[in-house]
């Protein structure tokens, strides 16, 4: 699942943090904040048990492997908006009942942004999710090899949920 070694070597040049990158994210943010002065969000950590691995998202306008997820829309639940963004980021349907574990407050994004993070250990790989103008690359990563690029948040709520490490308060 996910893509081949020479297409992740070849985006793993190209995803440095480039100027436009980064100016398209904090204007996304700002956009976030003008139409919603309190955003939540939620992540997934997709988990396949049997082979020790973790899904894991690369997004075409910001840096980094990291769990797939999204903002809450207006009207919508949490589990609604996990749903919806799983199947949208990874096409991976959720096929049982994620599980909360654990939630923080996101002062990258803005000092009122707060993120859920759930465990979803049963679900439906739909077939390999192609890249498009908001993924770059997903798949599926052993635990023990993630890629380097992998997000020190990412790697956070990692440590909680596996090793043990208390859940922190901040993203």
């Amino acid at each position: 699942m996910g893509f081949d070694t020479d297409e992740r070597a070849k985006s793993k040049a190209a995803s440095g943090a480039p100027r436009w990158a980064r100016l398209r994210s904090r204007l996304f943010h700002l956009w976030f904040l003008l139409r919603r002065p309190m955003t939540l969000g939620v992540r997934g950590i997709i988990y396949d048990r049997a082979g020790d691995r973790v899904f894991l998202i690369r997004h075409t306008y910001v840096p980094g492997w990291q769990l797939p997820g999204g903002g809450v829309e207006s009207g919508e639940t949490m589990l609604e908006a996990l749903r919806r963004e799983v199947v949208e980021e990874c096409n991976v349907e959720i096929a049982g009942q994620p599980l909360l574990k654990s939630v923080h407050l996101n002062l990258q994004a803005s000092r009122r942004d707060h993120v859920a993070v759930y465990l979803i250990e049963d679900f439906r790989v739909l077939g390999a999710k192609q890249p498009d103008m908001e993924i770059a690359e997903a798949g599926f990563f052993p635990r023990a090899s993630l890629p380097d690029a992998t997000t020190p948040a990412t790697r956070r709520r990692l440590a909680e949920l596996f090793e043990g490490a208390a859940p922190a308060a901040y993203w």
